[in-house]
């Protein structure tokens, strides 16, 4: 069903962040309620110029843009790169799996998960900035997406919920990639501990 995996990513997020993340974390109650927005306004959407915008989406793209606006300006100039890079393999994407679907070797949400991950796991190396070219350049390409579409006269909502759950699958690979960093972080550290005491004791 379109839509669940949004839905279902989204609610465990939320009642990880609500009751299980440490309650001295800043930021632990803005993330929650931003949850609680995106899920709010997934349903809402609305036409301006022509073009059909959910609400979700688009919270989501003005949310990337003032986040970025406290970077610094050279910073701020390699996340646009990388944001741009993002919105262009997102509008080749689905232009490919229009022009030529015979290499969508399995479901397109998944390939696109996988794909957008690895891509912004290569271009950037933190959590945060990975999500924040994610939202961004993929929001961007939607709305480049459907304004090719309309020379055609197709009609293409942007940020529909087709496209939340491409989203929060990517979302939920990204912070599973984390999580995997910050274990091996932390082991590595452990051993190197441990190498130290046994150095010290001989």
């Amino acid at each position: 069903m379109e839509g669940s995996m949004f839905y279902w990513i989204l609610w465990v997020f939320w009642v990880y962040v609500t009751f299980f993340m440490n309650k001295q974390i800043s930021y632990r109650s803005k993330l929650a309620a931003v949850i609680l927005v995106l899920i709010t306004l997934s349903n809402v959407h609305f036409v301006f110029m022509s073009f059909e915008f959910y609400a979700s989406g688009l919270f989501m793209l003005l949310l990337s843009y003032f986040i970025f606006s406290k970077k610094k300006l050279g910073l701020l100039l390699y996340a646009f790169i990388c944001s741009f890079i993002v919105t262009i393999a997102y509008v080749t994407f689905n232009l490919f799996v229009i022009y030529d679907p015979v290499w969508v070797i399995f479901q397109k949400e998944w390939m696109m998960g996988i794909c957008f991950s690895c891509l912004a796991i290569f271009l950037q190396t933190s959590l945060k900035d990975r999500l924040l070219i994610i939202v961004s350049g993929s929001m961007q390409g939607e709305i480049l997406y459907a304004f090719y579409l309309s020379k055609f006269d197709f009609s293409y909502p942007i940020a529909s919920i087709g496209y939340l759950d491409v989203f929060s699958l990517i979302t939920i690979l990204l912070v599973s990639w984390s999580m995997l960093e910050n274990a091996g972080s932390f082991f590595q550290n452990h051993f190197h501990f441990l190498e130290k005491g046994k150095q010290k004791s001989s």
